[in-house]
């Protein structure tokens, strides 16, 4: 069995402890389409549109993203806590014991890790770019976003392990399950409410 396939294996093991056997199959088997990749950024476009700029809010465009996905495809969807590092080095990391004190059981996460969406097998990070372009990012992040990807970017797409080759690795610890992508929903349309009484 390659590497990729063990990992997939380990991330469909993940997706089975939130989500049952059937979506971690589902989710194993899946194939990005052309239809599906343009949904998905169009998708994007949409909640990029309408999801104001806000320190600390990563977590929550991502997961207001997976909810927006999974109302415009059929395909599996999943929301996965981790960490996020650049050129082998974490940026956005957080250890096990905040999992374990339910990170994501209220509005406002514990979690200090990275947030992301999966589709199947594939990245879907629609919170990568906004925080690389904001103040508070750190350095290193910045700049690899800024001299592998440039200015004015809104969404990464990608396969999972195939991410490395552009010097990025992400690496889960934790799918969501509803409930918590539920409690995020909750922040994420308290700082869409907010934008919006400005």
């Amino acid at each position: 069995m390659t590497t990729a396939a063990k990992d997939l294996l380990q991330l469909g093991k993940l997706v089975a402890s939130t989500h049952g056997w059937p979506a971690a199959r589902a989710f194993k088997s899946y194939d990005l389409s052309d239809a599906d990749r343009a949904r998905i950024a169009g998708c994007a476009v949409d909640l990029l549109k309408v999801f104001p700029k806000a320190p600390g809010a990563s977590a929550f465009l991502s997961a207001a993203f997976a909810v927006h996905l999974e109302r415009h495809l059929s395909a599996p969807v999943h929301l996965v806590a981790g960490t996020l590092a650049v050129d082998g080095e974490p940026v956005y990391e957080d250890d096990r014991s905040s999992l374990a004190a339910n990170a994501f059981t209220a509005e406002d996460p514990r979690w200090q890790g990275h947030v992301w969406v999966m589709v199947g097998g594939y990245v879907a990070d629609i919170s990568i770019f906004r925080a690389a372009y904001s103040s508070d990012c750190p350095s290193a992040l910045a700049r690899h976003v800024h001299s592998v990807f440039g200015q004015d970017k809104g969404l990464y797409v990608d396969q999972w392990r195939r991410s490395r080759r552009l010097g990025l690795s992400y690496e889960p610890q934790y799918v969501l399950g509803q409930d918590e992508v539920t409690n995020l929903m909750g922040g994420a349309y308290r700082l869409i409410e907010q934008a919006n009484s400005c």
